[in-house]
């Protein structure tokens, strides 16, 4: 039996509204018994807020079956030396940070860390920018640089610390392949036997094609039929949205 990675918004979700098909869709899954991870890049919410967010819009799916950016950051962090952290995020990230073991601070942070907030300010990126260019490793969520309302995403906000320090961060989320094993570790599968569906072939699809994942590519979200060509990768399955899916 195939272990799921599915993507949320443009795959389940289309401005928190139901996304026709994708409930029976998740619903079939879980009655299957497939094992299943909902993967975001998003990392403001917990695993609860997301829980809610899709039971709003009529998907009922487990607390354990959903793992975000801000859960893979903190994953990635135990793997390294260190445990004070700079945070430019929200609560669900530092609250992930805190369960991993980690202090937040703003005195010699050995990581400084940036997700998503709409509190950030002149003095965070001052301060963000100097840590880095004093050696604190530069971290983040994800690259996206802005949401489906061109609201700032992790990847602008990390833009002026970059320009600043003269440092790139490393990109826990997608289409990192590091997001894609934390999920898996998450759930105890393994590449081989694992299907991700997405919307976006820049993120879910090349994040599933450096992993060694089959992929399955819904153009109900970002990504159309005219977009494939302009990749030098493939999907290896295409549908109009996750109600259509018939492979798994």
């Amino acid at each position: 039996m195939k272990n799921i990675i599915c993507d949320i918004d443009g795959v389940l979700l289309h401005n928190n509204q139901l996304i026709p098909g994708s409930d029976k869709f998740i619903q079939r899954i879980l009655e299957q018994g497939n094992p299943l991870v909902i993967l975001t890049n998003y990392p403001v919410q917990t695993a609860k807020d997301l829980q809610n967010r899709l039971g709003a819009a009529g998907i009922t799916v487990p607390e354990e079956c959903f793992y975000t950016a801000a859960m893979a950051t903190a994953d990635f962090l135990k793997h390294q030396h260190g445990t004070k952290a700079f945070v430019i995020g929200e609560g669900a990230l530092t609250h992930e940070l805190y369960k991993a073991g980690f202090t937040i601070t703003d005195i010699n942070p050995d990581f400084v860390i940036v997700g998503e907030t709409r509190s950030y300010n002149w003095e965070m990126i001052h301060k963000a920018a100097k840590f880095v260019s004093e050696g604190a490793r530069f971290i983040a969520t994800n690259p996206d640089s802005h949401g489906p309302d061109y609201s700032p995403a992790c990847g602008a906000l990390c833009a002026p610390i970059e320009r600043i320090s003269g440092k790139r961060p490393f990109y826990v989320g997608k289409p990192s392949s590091w997001i894609i094993r934390s999920a898996l570790n998450h759930i105890g599968g393994h590449s081989d036997n694992t299907v991700i569906i997405g919307d976006n072939m820049r993120t879910d699809i090349l994040a599933g094609f450096q992993s060694g994942l089959e992929t399955i590519l819904v153009t109900s979200g970002v990504s159309k039929l005219a977009d494939i060509e302009k990749e030098p990768f493939r999907p290896n399955h295409i549908f109009d949205c996750a109600g259509d899916i018939d492979v798994v």
